[in-house]
């Protein structure tokens, strides 16, 4: 005797009809995927056996036990524990990363509106419907009231994707979402070094301010010996008017400093997404500090497309949009949908679940383009050109990636040799002060060159510390460049 089967539910067996079309249709008319070509050479532009090492510079700072930028986080590279706190506090408050970070939640949102058409949406039902029909259309003569019940389940349009439509549509979701984190990635490296930055530029003015204020206040007695010589007749009027333009040249000076620290703080603040617990504080690194700063093995051009986030996020958005072109082909082709509902209907209700009750409706649906005027043609026309947009996007992201660390290359070989420079410029002019006013002291020299010694000191001291400040925003430069300040 033959073991009895139990027979398949109606409302399983219709469910299962959609579901299984899901489940096998998994094709797509999206072109194959290629990455382009970087469009850069093989190397960097600046050759570091070239002009540098023609003149003796140092050409790369960068020791085989090096860390590359990617795998040294901030906390690595900033060692000042004030930079550090705002950083931390950078990356917790800056509004524009906060953006970035609300972005990937609507993308991701996005992306999950999307992939839910690749299932059937199954909704439940109950409903209740009166009507009366008039006594001169009742087949009794009288007027009636009928009432109908039905509850049930269904599935709605659900498309069947044999071509691959809603499929590429998901895909194009989901590299519109990855494009949408490294975004954020590459926001936060950017975030980081302009608070590296805008840090170290506000401590630069601080040093020049101080700079300014001792060369003043020193000014100043000067202007007054001066004066009281003055009224002796011991200094012409000449020698006064000259010291006092020099007093009133390092005032002028010491204010301007003073507005752009107070501005260079505001822009901190601004980065930082909140006031500062406390001033600024600390100093500009040290030579040795810096030279560490600047030894990050740069590794091949190529290494930029893993590197960068801003490369990564061009190369997803370049994804989105081929797989659009898969969507746009799939429209030319019929798109079949399904409907339908398993259920109970009755006129009275408390016979809704009587046997026989049952209803169900299948209500399959082809539609097959005819004429469009054009429309589909035009659709698949403007997603080609969005992809190859998005090809010149790319690709240009990856020239701007390259120059930069190029231009990151350049700068480490030139700025150090460029502030030991500036450094002997500062003490020969110091030890020329000194000499002066030892001449002058012995009826050799003018006092007019001694103003003058004193006047070309303080521009050394002010392009000194202008020439460090450029060492170490280069160094932040070529970390943010070659892709540290995510960790």
């Amino acid at each position: 005797m033959k073991p009895m089967t139990k027979p398949v539910p109606r409302s399983a067996a219709l469910l299962a009809v959609p579901l299984a079309a899901a489940l096998l249709s998994a094709c797509s008319m999206a072109p194959t995927y290629e990455r382009p070509a970087a469009p850069v050479a093989n190397a960097y532009a600046f050759n570091p056996s070239g002009t540098a090492a023609k003149t003796g510079f140092a050409t790369n700072l960068a020791g085989p036990g090096q860390k590359a930028a990617v795998d040294t986080g901030w906390r690595e590279f900033f060692i000042d524990p004030r930079l550090q706190q705002l950083i931390a506090a950078a990356l917790e408050n800056n509004r524009d990363l906060r953006t970035a970070v609300l972005r990937i939640e609507e993308a991701r949102a996005l992306y999950n509106i999307q992939s839910a058409d690749r299932l059937p949406n199954v909704n439940l039902s109950a409903a209740e419907t009166r009507a009366k029909t008039p006594a001169f259309l009742s087949s009794s003569g009288q007027s009636t009231i009928g009432k109908r019940y039905d509850v049930g389940a269904s599935v709605s349009s659900f498309e069947l994707d044999f071509f691959g439509r809603v499929k590429s549509l998901n895909d194009a979701a989901l590299a519109t979402y990855l494009a949408t984190e490294e975004a954020r990635l590459a926001a936060q490296i950017a975030l980081v070094s302009q608070v590296a930055q805008a840090y170290y530029t506000e401590r630069a003015y601080a040093e020049q301010y101080a700079l300014a204020q001792q060369t003043y206040e020193a000014r100043a007695r000067t202007y007054k010996l001066t004066q009281q010589r003055a009224e002796v007749g011991a200094s012409s009027r000449l020698d006064l008017r000259s010291n006092e333009t020099l007093m009133e040249t390092a005032r002028a000076s010491a204010l301007a400093l003073a507005r752009q620290r107070a501005q260079a703080e505001n822009a901190l603040t601004l980065l930082v997404g909140q006031a500062p617990a406390a001033a600024a504080s600390g100093a500009m690194p040290s030579d040795l500090q810096l030279t560490a700063m600047h030894a990050i093995p740069e590794g091949l051009p190529s290494d930029l497309l893993t590197r960068r986030p801003d490369i990564r996020a061009a190369e997803q958005r370049l994804k989105a949009a081929n797989a659009n072109i898969g969507a746009a082909r799939a429209a030319f082709f019929p798109r079949i949908s399904l409907t339908a509902a398993l259920g109970s209907s009755s006129p009275s209700l408390h016979g809704l679940f009587d046997s026989g009750s049952g209803s169900w409706s299948f209500a399959p649906q082809l539609t097959l383009p005819i004429f469009d005027a054009g429309r589909n043609s035009a659709n698949l026309t403007l997603a080609e050109v969005r992809k190859n947009i998005a090809i010149a996007d790319y690709e240009k992201t990856i020239q701007t990636a390259f120059r930069e660390v190029a231009d990151a290359l350049a700068a480490r070989d030139y700025v150090g040799e460029q502030e030991a420079a500036q450094r002997a410029v500062q003490e020969a002019q110091a030890d020329r002060l000194k000499l002066l006013q030892l001449r002058f002291d012995n009826g050799v020299a003018s006092s007019l060159d001694v103003l003058d010694a004193q006047r070309e000191l303080f521009s050394a001291q002010q392009a000194l510390v202008q020439a460090r400040l450029l060492r170490t925003t280069s160094a932040i430069d070529l970390y943010r460049t070659l892709g540290g300040g995510v960790k």
